[in-house]
């Protein structure tokens, strides 16, 4: 395996773009599906409900675990933009959509605005959430690397996504609902969602395990960010 100190250009890889592929569809699915709420029984005295987003988001942090560790930061960095412009796209053409008067005759325009009738304040939150979470599980995931010489691929994982999903949740609850209900509960919706995201990542392992090490020996890099430029707006590699 070749250890590389400075990525080349991800374009001459044979599986990244395939990645990112999969990385911005399930992006792209998980907002449209964050209206459907989930039941997964009474736990504790507890109603398990978890929601669309909630089930698929959690995905997006193991694809950005594995830009990191394969590709490096300049390859999640990429990636993070990539996805931050599509959601962008996703949100305007939805919201342009769904304000087109509807034809006579068709029934469906609130079943329509359900899914694609986003709001602009769940917009923002969504957006500045997704992009601090994402470069903060990247750098933080990077830079355990070099700190660790490359060793415990599951500590890095589980604290990088520790890390970004707690920026994520803070700031998108936050943003989402602060002044609509009351703090205690949006305190409480922070500590589970971000439980459950967190454990969602640490259940996963064996599976970022697999597709980490696949990835390394197809590609034949092991990528080192100790001489990266940390900075979200350069251009990537």
């Amino acid at each position: 395996m070749t250890l590389l100190k400075h990525l080349s250009p991800l374009h001459h890889f044979k599986y990244y773009e395939l990645c990112l592929s999969f990385f911005v569809v399930v992006l792209l699915i998980s907002n449209l599906v964050a209206s459907k709420l989930c039941y997964f029984g009474h736990f504790a005295g507890i109603d398990i409900i978890l929601s669309g987003a909630q089930l698929l988001f959690p995905v997006t942090y193991i694809f950005g675990d594995i830009f990191t560790e394969v590709y490096g930061y300049a390859g999640s960095r990429r990636a993070i933009w990539l996805g931050f412009l599509s959601m962008s796209l996703l949100t305007a053409l939805g919201m342009f959509i769904t304000m087109l008067p509807p034809a006579p005759g068709w029934t469906n325009q609130a079943a329509f605005e359900s899914i694609f009738g986003f709001l602009p304040r769940l917009v923002v939150a969504s957006l500045i959430a997704y992009w601090c979470g994402e470069f903060a599980n990247a750098f933080t995931l990077a830079k355990m690397k070099v700190l660790t010489g490359g060793k415990y691929l599951w500590m890095r994982t589980i604290a990088s996504t520790a890390v970004g999903q707690l920026v994520d949740t803070i700031i998108v609850m936050t943003i989402a609902f602060w002044g609509r209900i009351d703090g205690n509960m949006i305190k409480d919706l922070i500590v589970t969602g971000y439980l459950v995201k967190v454990g969602y990542e640490a259940l996963a392992t064996p599976v970022t395990y697999l597709v980490v090490n696949f990835l390394k020996k197809a590609e034949g890099v092991d990528v080192f960010d100790d001489q990266t430029d940390f900075n979200p707006f350069h251009g990537s590699a």
